[in-house]
């Protein structure tokens, strides 16, 4: 069994956003404030795949052939990670749920449990905003730090300010992608609002501010202080 949430330090959060609105600089913040684990699917996806466990080899038969993992083994992969120890005071999901499917069997597992999300966060930012803010991302081929050139340009251009590198435009950041990955995001990710909205756990702030501000807004959101 789970402690109940919504007491004390206890703390489990879904962090919901289009790509490009903070989900992981937030997320980052968050789990260090809260002394809590990020989990998101994709690191789960390594690492399982890495310690080659036998939801990693299922994973990777799916990965190899181009093909979408089942929920059923995204699940079985989640719920394993929920129950260790280092879960017990909570933790932060981002980038599960994706779907209403996945939410609900989410409820239903934490439900049997006697447990519950506490707080859903929507990071929300316009469309435009996001396709000028990951447009405007480079990254280093040397070091892989990320840069915006229109945000927070480098001394000089094309260049990498800690190591000299060369900065690029990755191919997941031109403009067109980024619209095809929002589309994506809103067919499939985006009724989760409507979801949690209905169960009263939905808090939304304004993801086109500042990091701090948007982090004091989650906070606040939250009922924590900054």
């Amino acid at each position: 069994m789970f402690p109940k949430t919504g007491r004390g330090k206890l703390m489990r959060l879904i962090l919901l956003g289009g790509p490009g609105s903070g989900k992981g600089t937030q997320g980052a913040v968050l789990a260090q404030k809260f002394a809590i684990p990020t989990i998101s699917t994709g690191d789960l996806f390594r690492k399982n795949i890495a310690d080659n466990t036998p939801l990693g080899q299922k994973v990777k038969q799916y990965t190899d052939q181009g093909a979408l993992v089942p929920d059923a083994v995204v699940l079985d992969m989640v719920f394993d990670r929920l129950v260790q120890p280092d879960c017990a005071a909570g933790y932060l999901l981002d980038g599960f749920p994706r779907t209403i499917p996945q939410a609900e069997a989410l409820t239903k597992w934490l439900s049997e449990k006697n447990a519950a999300i506490d707080h859903v966060v929507l990071i929300d930012v316009d469309d435009e905003v996001i396709v000028d803010r990951l447009s405007s991302r480079r990254t280093c081929e040397s070091c892989g730090a990320i840069v915006s050139v229109k945000f927070s340009p480098p001394k000089k251009e094309g260049v990498c300010d800690l190591c000299g590198g060369k900065l690029v435009q990755r191919a997941d950041d031109n403009p067109g992608t980024v619209r095809d990955r929002l589309q994506v995001y809103h067919k499939n990710t985006e009724p989760l609002i409507a979801y949690y909205r209905q169960q009263g756990l939905l808090r939304a702030v304004d993801g086109s501010a500042s990091p701090e501000l948007v982090t004091k807004a989650i906070l606040a959101a939250v009922g924590a202080k900054s």
